[in-house]
């Protein structure tokens, strides 16, 4: 990544505004433009333009585009704690992130498109942060195949990848899932039935 510029004061009618619902506009708005172009792809002056605030005011917030990218990954990890305990079931937390694909596509899709624009950890903004996260679901996959509740040829890495790859595939393989079910892959009814097969599939994996 390029060194972020130094940050510009935003005008003072702009600094009137409430911090927090400029903050949140324009997170919203970066989500949808990242999920829409990717990193490489998202403008600053595009997501400025749909959050409906003056370019300045991401620099001044968010250190620039980099940083509104971290932000966002921040903003992830804090919905993946939401969304599943460290003592959870494996099965319930597949389902709870193939849930996910009915209500947060856009997240998925900034997952997606990280690693289609994967060339090293190093140009990576969220590579560190993205690790550290999947790091409990190899752990809690590794301690279940200790207990002899998954077979001694699992690798934890692997199945973290192949369990992770299966929640987002309603997202990421929409054009598949339509054209082997006929059904809209992010109507939440599709959507459901998908994170309950897949559950069931892990609850299967995972018996004695």
């Amino acid at each position: 990544m390029t060194a972020s510029k130094p940050r510009r004061s935003p005008k003072p009618q702009e600094r009137q505004r409430d911090p927090e619902r400029t903050r949140r506009l324009i997170l919203e708005a970066a989500g949808a433009e990242f999920a829409a172009k990717g990193y490489a792809g998202a403008r600053i002056a595009a997501i400025a333009a749909r959050a409906g605030v003056n370019q300045q005011l991401i620099s001044y917030y968010f250190d620039g585009k980099e940083g509104l990218y971290r932000a966002l990954s921040d903003q992830w990890a804090e919905r993946q704690r939401e969304l599943v305990a460290p003592d959870m079931p494996l099965s319930e937390q597949v389902r709870r992130y193939a849930l996910e694909g009915s209500t947060g596509r856009d997240g998925m899709r900034l997952v997606a498109w990280s690693g289609l624009e994967y060339e090293g950890a190093e140009p990576d903004p969220d590579h560190a942060a993205r690790t550290q996260r999947l790091a409990g679901s190899v752990d809690q996959i590794t301690a279940m195949k200790a207990d002899g509740r998954l077979p001694d040829w699992v690798d934890p890495a692997s199945l973290t990848v192949l369990l992770m790859a299966a929640a987002m595939a309603p997202v990421t393989l929409p054009n598949v899932v339509e054209g082997l079910t006929g059904t809209d892959p992010a109507s939440p009814e599709f959507v459901r039935q998908y994170a309950d097969q897949l559950a069931r599939l892990v609850e299967h994996l995972g018996r004695p």
